[in-house]
Order: structure tokens, then sequence, then C-alpha cells
């Protein structure tokens, strides 16, 4: 079974309860269509033909979730009900109050506007600063790489470089069943070049290593010294990766998100994602060119992120 027809399945094991706000997208009511008829998951489809958060007996429930997550920003009662009101934040809070199980949103609306509604509504999980992303890059011979951060953070610091990567190693053993194996990119390798990016990414790899020990890591890379065993021999001997990295950890938001399109167009690969990952119950995005079969991809990704790694 390929990789990608075993997340459906696995998904339709868990008949995950997942929000879909944007119900007035043809797209996101096809998608709706095919996760409830193919038992994939349960859709709750926010929007014309679905529910009303206005008339939603929930709506009062919700306004006071978000007025209690976020004082600050809430002047009154009414002011609660109507950012309740919106889809968005009626949908991650959901899924925050236990009402649906994942939330997917993004065919409309912009990464910006969903990172919003989730950090307000459903919040980062214990430990995490930073909420991330990564592409699920599924190549032709169905082997899957995570491609990490190319959607969210434009210019992480070591520290959050080091949380990215452990955010996307929690969620791949989860996602894809297999050990994580990280690689830091750069264009050096153990220190063939110098400039303040590789003193960077280096500092992310150690701050990694003091995190989570457990997990074979190793950088900085290039990236074929962490994809082809020859290369690594010759440019990284000793590597604990030897050249069979699963994991690319980008230097920053410019060479994550190219990378991704490069061998999404030039591979053949297909990128499921980008995948939300650091908050503290599963909401994701969408590329607003998504179409039906992509959002019911990330649907059933979203539902095996409430899994437990076994």
């Amino acid at each position: 079974m390929s990789f990608r027809a075993g997340l459906l399945r696995r998904a339709a094991a868990r008949r995950p309860r997942i929000v879909l706000p944007e119900g007035g997208d043809p797209r996101v009511q096809a998608a709706a269509a095919r996760l409830g008829r193919e038992g994939i998951a349960i859709p709750i489809v926010l929007g014309p033909g679905g529910i009303d958060p206005v008339t939603d007996p929930r709506h009062q429930r919700v306004a006071q979730h978000l007025r209690d997550r976020r004082p600050d920003r809430v002047h009154d009662a009414v002011h609660a009900l109507d950012l309740a009101s919106d889809p968005l934040r009626f949908g991650a809070s959901l899924v925050a109050l236990g009402e649906a199980d994942g939330c997917v949103a993004g065919a409309v609306a912009s990464t910006a506007d969903v990172l919003r509604a989730a950090l307000w509504a459903i919040g980062t999980a214990p430990g995490v600063r930073t909420v991330s992303s990564s592409f699920y890059m599924v190549l032709p011979d169905d082997r899957v790489l995570t491609f990490t951060d190319c959607a969210v953070v434009p210019d992480p610091a070591p520290k959050v470089l080091a949380e990215i990567a452990l955010a996307a190693a929690r969620d791949r053993r989860r996602l894809v069943g297999d050990e994580a194996r990280v690689a830091f990119l750069s264009f050096s390798t153990y220190g063939s070049a110098e400039s303040e990016s590789v003193t960077r990414v280096q500092e992310a790899v150690a701050r990694f290593r003091e995190i989570a020990p457990e997990i074979p890591a190793d950088g900085e890379l290039q990236v074929d010294a962490a994809l082809v065993p020859e290369v690594a021999g010759r440019k990284a001997p000793g590597s604990p990766l030897a050249g069979q990295a699963n994991i690319l950890v980008f230097p920053g938001l410019d060479s994550g998100n190219i990378g991704y399109k490069l061998v999404q167009r030039l591979a053949g690969a297909v990128a499921l994602g980008p995948l939300l990952q650091g908050l503290a119950a599963p909401m994701s995005d969408l590329s607003r060119g998504a179409s039906p079969e992509d959002i019911v991809e990330v649907a059933a990704m979203v539902a095996l992120q409430g899994d437990t790694p076994g």
C-alpha cells in the first residue's frame, strides 16, 4: 500500500471529526463529501450548506473561550460573540474545546489568518514557543521526506530552528511511522565554509542534541551529504545519518520554500501540507491552490497528528 493510501486508511480507522471552516468553497465542499462518503473522517463544515457559527448552540461557549484565552483583546461580551462568529476562530475553538479532533483551513484564508486563529483559540503545546510547518514530500518511489520549515518562520534563531526540528521529528513518527533522522542543512558541510548562517545552523544542531539526544541528527550538512550515502562518506565521514536523513531542516524560509517547490515541480514529488506543528491540538493550513484531494489528505494527516506515537 502506498504512503498516501495508508494515510487515508489509518485516518478512517480513527473516524476523526475534522472542522472545515471554509464551507463556501467548492473544493472544500468536494473534499467534505469525499471524507464522509469514504469514511475517512466526519466532516464538520462551517458556512453555506453547513453549520452557521452564529446560530450554533455552541456559539456562546466559543465566545467565552475566546474571551478567556485573550481577555486583553476582547472588549466585552458582544465583541466576544462577534469574534466567535468568524468561522476560523469558531472552528479552531471547537478543536480546543474537544468538540472536534482537528481543523483544516487555508483554501481561502491566508496562512497568517489561519495561524492567528490557531494561536488564539488553541495555543502552543507545552514547552513550545514557536509554531512552524512541514511538508511531507512523497517521491515517485514512495519514499517520504519531511521538509521543515517551508511556510511559517522566515529567519529562525538557533534555538527556534532546534524546536522546529524537534516538532517535525515528533510528527514524523505519528505520520510516517519510522524513526526520525534529522539533517540541518546549509551550503557548508562540517565547516567547509564560514558565514553567519553556517554558525547559526551549527548552534541549532548543538541545541537540538541537548534537547533531543535520542534522535539521530547531524549538521551542518549540504543536502547531498544528507541524502546520498556515497557523498556522506566523503564529505561527512562518521556522520550518524550516513546520508540517510529523512527530515531536512532548512536554515530559513527562503531555502525551505524554494526547496520544496523545486522537488515538487522538477522531481515529480507530491507535497502534502503545509502541516502546522507545535500547536496544543491539531489544526493545519492549506495552500490556497489546494485541490479537493489535497484537502482530504491534509485532513487525514491532521487526524493522525493527534495519535500518540508508538
